[in-house]
């Protein structure tokens, strides 16, 4: 994932620091609290389809047709980033689902015909199609992904509601914004988080290094969609990651319901080990108790019945670090 990509070298100059909630997050989640909901935290990454995880979490020799079972095995979600480049049929979704446990949730992103060549405009018939498509998903259907084309700016927020608008009332939504002026003009922000608010649209929240504006924190509903975008395992990371367990931790006790938690790296080859960090950390902090990744290296010693295996490389050290503020970068 290039989004929000800096060179390793500018890292340390980034304001890391997860700003506070916006006011309309508190009020979402104090509306929800009343109604005693018990929350959930589902935890995964953006494929499963890494031929690099054999040896990390796929057993050695495993075979691609098995790896979204074995994927299945460390995680409860996926941010499915495959149907935004191929338009998914009932009957591909369908055999994805066969292959997961009951509570396992697809969140499926809307693909690019829709949202970046037709730009959400006359879109009817290839809406139709993906919905068709995603619905093989059945239950394991998490909410849809909708990211609109970067450069749909404010002036388009009309056509961006009328086409979620034109969506089924039952279907979990978040949008992810991208066009800085949805975050840098006041009253393009707080007219986007009112519209999306009022069609019961959650807002994800992308944190990358680039683009800190999109670190919104604001929660359009009592659930929240986390993008984090991680620098190959740099000591940051895992401090970031504290942040976020204890941002986590207090909408837990102010009444969120879900929140979604998508891991990337720059280079997805790390993913898990962050992941398997997040876990150990919500687990420890929140009382969660979500299954935590085992990595191949952790029941298969080398040379065992899998084969032999090289010695993993150990995770960076988590380091405290005092970041400092640096003006957010172009887009990668």
């Amino acid at each position: 994932m290039d989004f929000g990509k800096v060179e390793n070298e500018d890292i340390s100059q980034v304001d890391f620091r997860l700003p506070p909630d916006a006011e309309g997050t508190g009020m979402i989640l104090k509306k929800n609290k009343t109604l005693g909901h018990t929350p959930q935290i589902f935890v995964g990454c953006a494929k499963w389809g890494r031929k690099d995880w054999v040896g990390k979490i796929y057993p050695l020799k495993t075979k691609e047709a098995d790896f979204l079972n074995h994927y299945a095995k460390h995680f409860n979600c996926i941010e499915l980033n495959a149907t935004f480049y191929r338009m998914p049929t009932f009957s591909q979704t369908q055999g994805w689902a066969a292959k997961v446990g009951d509570d396992f949730k697809f969140c499926p992103k809307f693909t690019d015909q829709i949202t970046h060549i037709k730009r959400l405009k006359d879109v009817k018939e290839q809406t139709d199609r993906f919905l068709e498509g995603v619905s093989g998903f059945g239950k394991k259907l998490g909410p849809l992904f909708l990211m609109p084309h970067p450069g749909m700016a404010p002036k388009t927020l009309d056509t961006t509601e009328a086409f979620i608008q034109s969506l089924p009332k039952d279907l979990d939504l978040f949008v992810e914004l991208r066009h800085p002026q949805w975050f840098s003009e006041p009253e393009a922000n707080t007219a986007v988080f009112n519209m999306l608010e009022r069609n019961h649209a959650g807002s994800i929240i992308t944190d990358a290094s680039g683009r800190r504006d999109c670190v919104h924190m604001h929660l359009s509903t009592p659930e929240a969609f986390i993008r984090f975008v991680g620098n190959g395992l740099h000591p940051t990371d895992y401090t970031r990651i504290d942040d976020w367990v204890q941002r986590i931790k207090a909408w837990l006790e102010q009444g969120i319901e879900k929140v979604y938690f998508f891991m990337h790296q720059h280079e997805e080859l790390h993913s898990p080990e962050l992941s398997k960090y997040l876990i150990q950390q919500l687990n420890k902090h929140c009382g969660t108790q979500i299954p935590v990744p085992v990595f191949v290296e952790d029941v298969a010693p080398a040379g065992d019945l899998f084969g032999t295996m090289p010695p993993a490389k150990k995770p960076a050290a988590k380091k405290a670090s005092t970041a400092k503020k640096a003006a957010p970068k172009k887009n990668a």
